[in-house]
């Protein structure tokens, strides 16, 4: 009876490929990859940077974390490597960017991956400005001259890119007339246009211009229209940009109000970091307590002011994953928020 018991007890097991003991050495001596949906170098790279050290302490045992890079169609080939090719044995984590979401959501071609069947760990970073702003020669110090103009050529790295999204909903929803969008440009060959009159406007972080270029405030370079905030309700603290109307504040249907939450949840899911499904149950308990750890921990915070010059914005785990959760997705709504990222004219209000 006793061997049959023990036979029920294996096939029982073998049953329960998602069972999981815990394993409280596991990670001794172990290598954690953390793939990168991104090239070497920038912003994402000392953020991730910044984490590492104080993530690794708070996995016990302390295992080594090291970086591998997977850049291409926006974020969707390391996406798709995470969820179908990458080992699922707690020792792959996937530090992704916002286009893990507004590919799937969007439906762009190429996503082989469920969002919701993703594991969430959390992000660093949630809390964003953009400003959109014209080139103070033109005159357009107000609302009034803004949408009176006619023709603006507004800048953009490429077609979908966010600056480039940014861009497009504030000229739509201040019903700019018949603007020129004008992509192909990095973001400091955009400033340079702008300054010698090649671009009329351009949207662009509100802590990048305050960083790359303080004399478009400075010296009254450029007029700044509009702030978008992400989340609601978030103002990045410099004078130029504390009277700035928010974006949101202008739309005004049902309609056009999803669409802009849709824009923030997308803008929010930056710096985020996942499992693949089917990580065993301990290693994802024991990998999102380090997570929690890791953001409330001081060093963490100095750590990435000192790498970024800026504050980050954790979200926890569990924040992480309603955010997903909530995205709009009724199809109406995706049709027209492609419209406004895409290359044709600006759909009318």
């Amino acid at each position: 009876m006793k061997r049959i018991a023990i036979a029920r007890l294996a096939i029982f097991l073998g049953l329960m490929p998602n069972l999981s003991w815990a394993q409280p050495d596991f990670y001794r001596g172990k290598l954690i990859m953390l793939i990168q949906d991104s090239t070497p170098g920038g912003v994402g790279q000392l953020r991730t940077q910044a984490l590492i050290p104080v993530l690794q302490k708070h996995i016990p045992d302390e295992p080594r974390i090291v970086m591998q890079f997977m850049p291409g169609a926006g974020g969707r080939t390391a996406a798709n490597h995470l969820y179908n090719n990458a080992p699922r044995d707690g020792l792959t984590i996937g530090r992704v960017s916002s286009g893990l979401v507004t590919s799937a959501i969007l439906g762009l071609p190429g996503v082989q991956y469920d969002i919701n069947k993703l594991i969430y760990l959390g992000s660093g970073h949630n809390e964003v400005n953009n400003v959109f702003f014209s080139r103070s020669q033109l005159g357009l110090d107000n609302l009034n001259k803004l949408k009176a103009a006619t023709g603006l050529r507004i800048g953009g790295q490429s077609v979908g890119h966010s600056n480039y999204v940014i861009a497009r909903l504030f000229a739509w929803l201040l019903d700019l007339k018949e603007p020129r969008f004008v992509v192909g440009f990095s973001g400091a060959e955009m400033d340079v246009a702008l300054l010698q009159g090649e671009l009329d406007s351009r949207a662009n972080s509100a802590e990048t211009v305050v960083q790359r270029t303080p004399q478009f405030i400075n010296e009254r370079l450029m007029n700044f229209h509009g702030v978008a905030e992400i989340p609601h309700g978030y103002r990045y603290k410099h004078p130029a940009f504390s009277d700035l109307p928010a974006l949101h504040t202008f739309g005004k249907t049902d309609k056009e109000k999803r669409v802009l939450e849709m824009f923030a949840a997308f803008g929010r899911f930056s710096q985020a970091f996942v499992l693949p499904p089917g990580t065993p149950n301990d290693r994802v308990k024991t990998l999102k307590d380090a997570f929690r750890k890791s953001w409330k921990d001081p060093e963490f915070h100095e750590s990435w002011k000192k790498m970024t010059r800026a504050d980050p914005s954790p979200l926890m785990p569990e924040e992480l994953e309603e955010l997903v959760k909530n995205i709009p997705r009724d199809p109406e709504d995706v049709k027209l928020y492609n419209r406004i990222a895409g290359a044709e004219p600006l759909p009318k209000r």
